[in-house]
């Protein structure tokens, strides 16, 4: 009978350098190392430093919670918290962030963690929320369920293939770059959610689409009696020290066309 083994740091640095396409001649010219070392380090010969760990992990591009597995895996402490959002020491960063979504009224603009459940958002992505089904507005909301559930956004999307089809992209791309089963997990249940029929229309014939061709991919969705058209930005923090804000992503819904614009203007004049 044997028992499973989790992988050594060597053979996860071999991982990270395979998926970035580097060589391990290039990653020591990077970390300021030899080829010879970083080859002894990949297969076990050897062990690195906390410190080689952290710079070769840097370079390589991981991600701040796969850099805490790896020191683990080196037999080190983890160098990154995983601090709560809630907790006290994180009040400056929900002030900010706060103060951030307000800014951006009367866009739509919300705050979402690792697994897309929404940790913040503005009064303005109420609008999104028209029709919903209640079991999908219950915290913790989470934004591709949201989004792409027959009974959430995706009935009033009328590009909905298409945008569906990007969103599954991107998560596709983090699973590439994450070991997590809760991300697994909720790609598989929103992957599996019933296609569009596929007499819809391109989001640059949709109805409701802007007069010239779209700059970027938009959304097009109805709300209140009227076609909206929107463009999405995602912005995260620089250098994180921390895993839970390394996660964080900050996505905005620009109009896309200037009968967005002129509706999110005018909500915004009649809002209390």
């Amino acid at each position: 009978m044997t028992t499973a083994t989790a992988p050594g740091v060597g053979a996860l640095l071999r991982e990270w350098r395979d998926r970035r396409r580097i060589s391990q001649l290039e990653l020591a010219l990077r970390a300021d190392s030899s080829a010879r070392h970083i080859s002894f380090i990949e297969t076990g010969r050897s062990r690195p430093s906390q410190e080689m760990v952290l710079r070769l992990a840097d370079h390589l591009d991981v991600p701040v919670r796969e850099r805490n597995a790896l020191l683990i895996a080196a037999g080190y402490a983890p160098h990154y918290p995983d601090t709560a959002l809630d907790a006290p020491e994180m009040e400056p960063l929900r002030t900010c962030v706060e103060q951030l979504l307000t800014g951006y009224e009367p866009y739509p603009a919300l705050v979402v963690d690792g697994t897309y459940d929404i940790v913040a958002a503005n009064r303005s992505v109420g609008m999104f929320l028209e029709g919903v089904a209640e079991h999908l507005i219950t915290p913790p909301l989470n934004a591709m369920r949201l989004t792409l559930h027959p009974e959430g956004m995706a009935p009033r999307i009328r590009n909905l293939r298409a945008w569906r089809a990007d969103l599954l992209s991107q998560m596709d791309r983090q699973l590439a770059l994450l070991r997590s089963a809760p991300l697994r997990a909720l790609y598989d249940e929103v992957s599996a959610y019933p296609l569009p029929p596929e007499s819809e229309p391109d989001a640059a014939e949709a109805p409701g689409a802007a007069e010239y061709p779209p700059f970027a991919l938009p959304m097009v969705i109805e709300h209140d009696g009227r076609v909206l058209s929107f463009v999405s930005t995602i912005a995260t923090f620089n250098t994180p020290m921390d895993v839970t804000v390394s996660e964080l992503a900050i996505e905005t819904f620009l109009p896309a066309d200037s009968e967005t614009s002129a509706y999110l203007a005018r909500a915004a004049r009649l809002r209390p």
